[in-house]
């Protein structure tokens, strides 16, 4: 059963949402993935965001741009966390999305993350879902360590270039 709902408006969206999903499955955390236009599909979405947890799901990750009402609908209509992804826009760079989805009125909060950053957003609900599970605290602890090995690793190759000058 999906704990984690990865939804989009445009399938144009997929490429940042796949790192979202890269992330996820990289934690072994269940999660579905749609395609839903709230403009498009009004009461396919609305079915969908009031159903969720009932459905099991904990989190819900929401990528849009332009108007970038996508992860506020879902904080409206899903009770519990709404991580917001603004996707970047060639009109305005995605600044656009990134302030229609930070700037929720009080009450209907979105966590967001940075433009384009899917794998962020995915990061931030696995430390959610982590307040509450052990085994994803120590994956986590694992995985910030496996961070900080890599950038000594290149801090080493660096420096060994460096000397060779």
């Amino acid at each position: 059963m999906a704990i984690v709902s990865i939804v989009m408006g445009s399938d144009s969206d997929l490429p940042v949402m796949n790192k979202a999903a890269a992330v996820l499955d990289e934690f072994g955390i269940s999660y579905e993935m749609r395609i839903i236009s709230a403009h498009r599909e009004p009461e396919l979405f609305f079915d969908y965001a009031k159903t969720a947890k009932e459905r099991g799901i904990k989190v819900m990750i929401a990528g849009a741009g332009m108007a970038a009402h996508l992860p506020g609908m879902c904080a409206a209509l899903f009770p519990l966390p709404v991580i917001g992804i603004p996707m970047h826009t060639t009109s305005l760079g995605g600044r656009d999305s990134l302030y229609s989805i930070v700037q929720m009125p009080s009450g209907v909060p979105v966590a967001t993350v940075a433009i384009g950053g899917g794998a962020n957003a995915a990061l931030l609900a696995v430390k959610i879902l982590a307040v509450s599970d052990g085994d994803l605290q120590d994956k986590l602890e694992k995985y910030s360590e496996q961070m900080r090995l890599k950038v000594m690793e290149k801090d080493a190759l660096l420096q060994k270039e460096l000397e060779q000058k």
